[in-house]
């Protein structure tokens, strides 16, 4: 599972990437988690706020930090 957090690197974006990570981690699911911090980047995801998630090329979530278990729901497959 490949999973990216979009945003310039702030306390949200860190916050949201160590959720993701630890959930992945407590459900026992293999995932990348990657920062993207580079603007033009971003803006291919058409995202508008920060932090943004990415999971598997499909936007989730922007604009907020989300909660774990809307983190659980994603990786487990469920709706975003």
């Amino acid at each position: 599972m490949e999973i990216k957090v979009l945003g310039p690197g702030c306390a949200k974006c860190s916050t949201t990437k160590k959720l993701i990570s630890e959930v992945a981690k407590e459900l026992g699911v293999e995932a990348s988690v990657e920062p993207v911090t580079d603007l033009l980047e971003i803006t291919k995801y058409d995202v508008m706020s920060t932090p943004g998630v990415v999971i598997d090329g499909k936007v989730v979530s922007s604009g907020k930090v989300p909660s774990r278990d809307e983190v659980k729901s994603w990786i487990s497959g469920g709706s975003p």
